[in-house]
C-alpha cells in the first residue's frame, strides 16, 4: 500500500504539473491580448469594487507571477504586476475574480467565513501532518501499532476538509466575476469567452489539488483499517 500511495503522489503531480502548465500557457496567451476598454486590471479591480459598493479594500500590487489574491484580515486585493499593470484579458479575469473574494467577504458568503476560520488550524496541521503520518508509517511497520497514524489521519483530513471548502468558494468568485465583466461590457463578445477559458483552468488547478487531497487521505485510512484487521 504504501508503494501504491507513493505512484499515486507522483500520478497527481504529475497531473498538478501539466494544469497549472496548461494555465500559465493560457495567461501568456491572454495577456497578449489587449482589451478594447483600454482598463487596466488595478481600475478594473476598482470599479467592481465601487459597484458593489464596497469601499473599505484597497488595491494594490505585490511581486510575484500569479501570486493575485484577496487578504480578508488587512482588506485588500493584492495584484501582481502583470495583473495591475496590465490591460489585457488576463488581467481583467485575474482582478474580477480577486475582487469576486472581497465581494463574497462583504456578503457574508458561508463558505468562505467558514473557510477563513479554519486558516489557523490549517496553518498548524499543515506543518505537522506530513511529519505525524511518517512518523505513524514507521511505528505502524516496528510495532504494528496504528495509533499514530490515526492521529496523522485526523489531522490531514483538517487540511483535505479546507482543500474541499476552497472550491465553492473559487468557483463561486469566478461565477461572480465573469457576470459583472459581461455586465459591465468591460470585456466585449470576443474577449470574455477568453476571460472565461482562463479563469476555468485557475479553477482547475484546485480541482486537481482537492482530488489528491481526497485520494490519499483514503489511502492512509485503508492503511489505517488493514492494520485493525490484522490485530
Amino acid at each position: 500500500m504504501t508503494s501504491e500511495i507513493f505512484i499515486v503522489s507522483l500520478v497527481f503531480l504529475g497531473l498538478s504539473f501539466l494544469v497549472s502548465a496548461v494555465l500559465k500557457s493560457k495567461f501568456k496567451k491572454y495577456s497578449k491580448i489587449g482589451l478594447a476598454s483600454g482598463l487596466s486590471g488595478r481600475e478594473i479591480a476598482e470599479k467592481m469594487l465601487r459597484e458593489n459598493a464596497i469601499y473599505d479594500v484597497k488595491v494594490i500590487s505585490v511581486d510575484g507571477f500569479l501570486s493575485d489574491h484577496y487578504n480578508p484580515v488587512n482588506r485588500t486585493v493584492n495584484l501582481s504586476p502583470e495583473v495591475f499593470n496590465g490591460t489585457s484579458i488576463s488581467a481583467a479575469a485575474v482582478a474580477a475574480h480577486e475582487c469576486g473574494h472581497a465581494v463574497q467577504h462583504a456578503t457574508q458568503y458561508g463558505p468562505l467565513m467558514f473557510r477563513s476560520k479554519m486558516v489557523p488550524a490549517v496553518q498548524w496541521s499543515s506543518m505537522l501532518v506530513n511529519w505525524i503520518l511518517l512518523a505513524g508509517m514507521v511505528v505502524l511497520a516496528s510495532t504494528k501499532n496504528p495509533t499514530i497514524l490515526l492521529v496523522g489521519i485526523i489531522i490531514m483530513a483538517v487540511t483535505v476538509l479546507f482543500t474541499l471548502v476552497t472550491l465553492p468558494v473559487e468557483f463561486d468568485a469566478s461565477k461572480r466575476a465573469l457576470a459583472w465583466l459581461e455586465q459591465t461590457n468591460i470585456t466585449n463578445s470576443v474577449e470574455f469567452p477568453k476571460a472565461k477559458d482562463a479563469l476555468k483552468w485557475a479553477a482547475t488547478t484546485y480541482v486537481v489539488a482537492a482530488l489528491a487531497a481526497v485520494v490519499q487521505l483514503i489511502q492512509y485510512i485503508m492503511i489505517y483499517m488493514g492494520s485493525r484487521d490484522r490485530s
